[in-house]
């Protein structure tokens, strides 16, 4: 038995929750995962695992190895780092999830630079705005805009995005202006619904103007769950939308789009990282996480 292979075959399994998915992830057979596992409870002479038909639990005994098990896989991956000059910069695969707006507008964009910096890293982005695993996925970090629900993950705000209230001028000839928020939830007008990936839920706006504090869902003839496909509806004329002003400072500058309401404000969307606090922050992560926080903060949509 590699004492290693074991080890981390445990560590992937405590994370996955389950034997068919660690062995996905480490590009084992479940057969090998299992086996491994198995030969480190007997060296060991303890159950590090409950297994049922439908999830792994840890042991007592388990749980207190586990931390140990990560802290040393830890300093192997840090002891491995810092061997030699062709193994100075990070390197290795990164699983990253991002919303599509940020991906099209601000990351691809800068990612050259990126890989300049460090070419010997290797990004699997998913590319979505859709509630994602952190820990059953096997995702190394997810960027989120919006206040952070999930508790059990670690996560570090870096930025605080400005938004507004948009319309398609066409839009605008048709319906006509609203003179106040309250007037888009109106019998005249209709909104582009957002829905939330995780709640189902349309994004309300909430807008406030000394001291008066307004809250508008409105009607719509369409709602999504991806911001693109948000943004082209609202060019396309079908309806009042809102959402972060650097998705749409193209189509502003072109006239596709018109501010609404610009003596009225909403509070700034926070964007975040997050990922799982059971998995070492590996050279390569950190270094990612570092330069979208730098980007954001030289490029990025910051208040």
């Amino acid at each position: 038995m590699d004492r290693f292979d074991a080890m981390q075959a445990f560590a992937r399994v405590v994370e996955a929750g389950s034997f068919t998915r660690a062995a996905q992830t480490l590009h084992m057979s479940k057969t090998t995962v299992t086996q491994l596992v198995h030969q480190l409870e007997a060296r060991l002479r303890v159950r590090l695992l409950n297994r049922t038909t439908r999830k792994v639990n840890l042991t007592a005994d388990g749980a207190i190895y586990y931390e140990r098990v990560l802290r040393l896989l830890a300093d192997m991956d840090d002891a491995e780092s810092s061997l030699s000059s062709a193994s100075a910069l990070p390197s290795g695969r990164l699983r990253v999830d991002v919303p599509s707006p940020l991906a099209r507008l601000v990351l691809i964009p800068a990612l050259p630079a990126f890989h300049a910096r460090y070419p010997d890293i290797q990004i699997d982005m998913g590319v979505s705005d859709r509630t994602v695993d952190v820990i059953g996925e096997q995702v190394d970090c997810v960027i989120r805009g919006g206040e952070m629900t999930d508790l059990s993950l670690k996560a570090r705000r870096i930025a605080e995005m400005q938004m507004g209230v948009y319309a398609a001028p066409g839009y605008l000839a048709r319906a006509g202006w609203p003179a106040h928020p309250r007037d888009v939830a109106g019998p005249d007008h209709r909104i582009v619904g957002f829905r939330g990936a995780s709640s189902g839920k349309l994004l309300a706006c909430s807008m406030h103007r000394a001291g008066e504090t307004v809250e508008v869902q409105g009607r719509y003839v369409l709602a999504v769950d991806d911001g693109n496909a948000y943004l082209e509806a609202g060019v396309a004329g079908l309806g009042i939308l809102w959402l972060l002003d650097y998705m749409v400072s193209a189509q502003v500058a072109r006239g596709e789009l018109v501010r609404l309401f610009d003596d009225w404000q909403m509070a700034p969307m926070p964007l975040t990282i997050a990922y799982s606090p059971n998995r070492h922050v590996s050279a390569r992560l950190r270094v990612f996480m570092d330069w979208v926080t730098e980007l954001m903060v030289l490029h990025g949509p910051m208040s």
